[in-house]
C-alpha cells in the first residue's frame, strides 16, 4: 500500500506543469519536501507495482524518460551517437 506522501509525490508529478513557477519551488510549497527527496520518492516509486497500479500513465512516462536515457548514454560510452527511435 503507498503512503501518503508517496501518493502526494505521484499525485503532484502527474499534474506538476499546472503550478506557477519553477517546479523545484512548487514541490517545496505543495509538497513541503525538498527536490531532492522528491526525485528520490519518484526513483523508488518507478519500480514499485503499486505505484504502476495507483498512477499508470505516470510511472510508465517516467520509466520511458529513465531507459531512454540510458540507451542514450550506452550509445555515447560505445561511440554510436546515431540517435535512436
Amino acid at each position: 500500500m503507498l503512503g501518503e506522501r508517496d501518493r502526494a509525490v505521484l499525485d503532484f508529478e502527474s499534474s506538476w506543469w499546472l503550478y506557477a513557477g519553477p517546479k523545484d519551488r512548487a514541490i517545496s510549497e505543495h509538497l513541503d519536501i525538498s527536490a531532492t527527496s522528491y526525485y528520490k520518492a519518484l526513483r523508488r516509486l518507478m519500480d514499485d507495482p503499486i505505484a504502476q497500479r495507483y498512477q499508470p500513465l505516470t510511472v510508465r512516462r517516467l520509466r520511458r524518460v529513465r531507459d531512454d536515457g540510458l540507451r542514450r548514454a550506452a550509445a555515447r560510452r560505445s561511440g554510436n551517437n546515431a540517435p535512436s527511435s
